[in-house]
């Protein structure tokens, strides 16, 4: 992709109102560092995501990266289970040599568990039983996730995973921070401000909508489920000496199951993985496996989805 024009400066690209949502803050955002800090010249340092040594990736999929980066902007990934979605986040932060921080959500988790935790119940228990100075705040204020990622003084990478966890509410209650790269705490009249802007990485399962207006702040790519090919590449991977025919038959096999319009839950990629190290373990010969499809199991999670599978595969036999 180079689509961006010649010597275009990020600092200027931020500041267009065709990219900028005009809710955005320019005072806060102004300051925070990008990814190396100051000014970027796009054509020479767009291409700063390439993959790493354990995560293929498509291009499509890399250019999205190196776009949420260039921006500053939280990069939204869906796809179906078992993509690779979580694991995109410690390639990233592997191939950039940057720290990983990872917030999983919870349906219980609120947007202030990310900033930051004032343990009252801690401070109670010093002040009753033990020789503490319970009037300094500071002391019982620990940061989440988020307030963690906002007081590093280091770029880091944010993974904050399957956001569609939460209540409905929980992404519009980070709009303000994401926006501002700060947040304020009360207990200490003391505001924290992100040296720099971190590489932030947001997961969703679409279990639930997410807010337009969380929406219009995040660059959104779909991850789409591997073609044979691409899924050749991620498993040589993963085993790197794979006899060429147990391949073979292994990926006939499963793209044949996936094709079956009844299944309730598809097998992913995950799930390929775990059946082939199955495979591999038992010695089954390559031959045997599309007629036999040992270890099903690996494959198909719902008893639904088993059940109809042993009834297709009853009547292929009898045919």
């Amino acid at each position: 992709m180079r689509t961006f024009g010649s010597r275009v400066r990020l600092s200027d690209l931020i500041r267009r109102p065709l990219i900028c949502s005009p809710l955005l803050s320019p005072r806060i955002i102004e300051p925070v560092h990008q990814s190396s800090g100051g000014d970027i010249d796009l054509n020479d340092n767009f291409d700063q995501f390439k993959g790493s040594a354990d995560y293929v990736t498509s291009e499509p999929l890399r250019n999205a990266v190196n776009v949420a980066i260039a921006l500053g902007r939280p990069l939204l990934i869906r796809g179906e289970p078992g993509t690779g979605k979580t694991l995109l986040a410690r390639s990233i932060a592997q191939s950039l040599d940057k720290r990983l921080i990872t917030w999983n959500i919870k349906s219980t988790t609120k947007a202030q568990d990310g900033l930051y935790v004032y343990d009252t119940v801690q401070r109670l228990n010093d002040s009753r039983f033990g020789n503490k100075d319970v009037a300094d705040i500071k002391h019982y204020i620990h940061l989440g996730k988020l307030g963690q990622a906002f007081a590093s003084t280091e770029q880091l990478v944010l993974l904050i995973d399957e956001v569609d966890k939460a209540d409905i509410e929980f992404p519009n209650d980070l709009l303000n921070e994401l926006d501002e790269m700060s947040f304020y705490i009360p207990e200490t009249d003391e505001t924290v401000t992100a040296a720099f802007r971190p590489i932030t990485v947001i997961t969703s399962n679409a279990e639930k909508e997410l807010p337009d207006a969380f929406l219009r702040r995040c660059i959104f790519h779909y991850i789409e489920f591997p073609t044979p090919a691409l899924m050749e590449e991620i498993v040589r991977v993963h085993f790197p000496d794979i006899r060429n025919n147990l391949l073979r038959e292994a990926m006939k096999t499963f793209y044949t199951l996936r094709e079956l319009d009844d299944l309730r839950k598809k097998p992913s990629t995950s799930e390929l993985i775990d059946w082939l190290r199955a495979l591999i373990a038992a010695g089954i010969p390559p031959e045997t496996i599309p007629r036999e499809v040992p270890f099903v199991g690996s494959l198909l999670k719902k008893e639904t989805d088993y059940y109809y599978f042993v009834k297709k595969k009853a009547t292929l036999a009898g045919k």
